[in-house]
């Protein structure tokens, strides 16, 4: 029957970096969702509250991270899903090994993510069709199975998002110049995430001002950090 609920994966060996005053989190969303900006409004808002905080994006933050993020990118032939999926798994593991899991040993730090598990889960688990248990099981091995405290999903359509690439008028990368079908799956992938993950994954509306946007996220930032307004 369509109405029975859909399964859900098994997410017992992921768990959350034990690390007492300070924070894992992360943000997600297509192409246009505002990720960047909404990155630099919760760093400022952060640090006002005294915290250090150390921005990293994916694939990246490490040399060898940054490598494999521009091969990708740069690419003019399309890679094997699997292939994909391993690449950013590969660049996930040694940017936690490095820097994420040593940075939240110290003291009121807090590491913010543009991009983590959920972007693989939607465009090489969903968008690619690997599927999401794929994607799940290359993670269940340390340091891979450490999640986010908290993550921001900037949820946009894909109309906005089209429209706001269009404005900043850059050139396509290889994710980038995929096409609506493709983008419409990374979308129903998100959500696929949302639903795996549902107290992780904040969902955002990305339509709204900036402000709203980052009044919203830093209402969860609070609640996470005990902090009441």
């Amino acid at each position: 029957m369509k109405n029975l609920k859909e399964k859900t994966p098994d997410i017992s060996s992921f768990q959350c970096p034990s690390s007492p005053s300070s924070y894992f989190l992360s943000f997600e969303g297509i192409e246009g969702s505002g990720k960047s900006t909404q990155l630099k409004n919760l760093k400022s808002y952060l640090e006002g509250l005294e915290y250090r905080v150390i921005i990293l994006r994916e694939p990246g933050g490490t040399a060898f991270g940054e490598k494999l993020r521009g091969a990708i990118l740069a690419s003019e032939e399309a890679l094997h899903p699997i292939a994909e999926a391993y690449l950013f798994a590969s660049s996930r593991a040694q940017l936690l090994n490095q820097v994420i899991l040593k940075e939240l040993s110290i003291k009121k730090t807090v590491v913010i993510c543009d991009r983590y598990i959920d972007s693989s889960i939607a465009y090489q688990g969903h968008a690619r069709g690997l599927g999401t248990e794929t994607i799940l099981k290359i993670h269940e091995l340390p340091p891979l199975n450490s999640l986010p405290h908290q993550t921001y999903y900037l949820d946009i359509d894909l109309q906005t998002s089209f429209e706001r690439q269009k404005a900043r008028g850059n050139e396509k990368d290889y994710f980038e110049s995929e096409s609506k079908k493709f983008y419409q799956k990374l979308i129903q992938g998100f959500k696929e995430a949302s639903r795996i993950f549902p107290d992780r994954i904040k969902i955002i509306n990305g339509h709204l001002e900036e402000e709203r946007v980052s009044a919203d996220i830093q209402k969860y930032v609070n609640r996470l950090l005990g902090i009441s307004h």
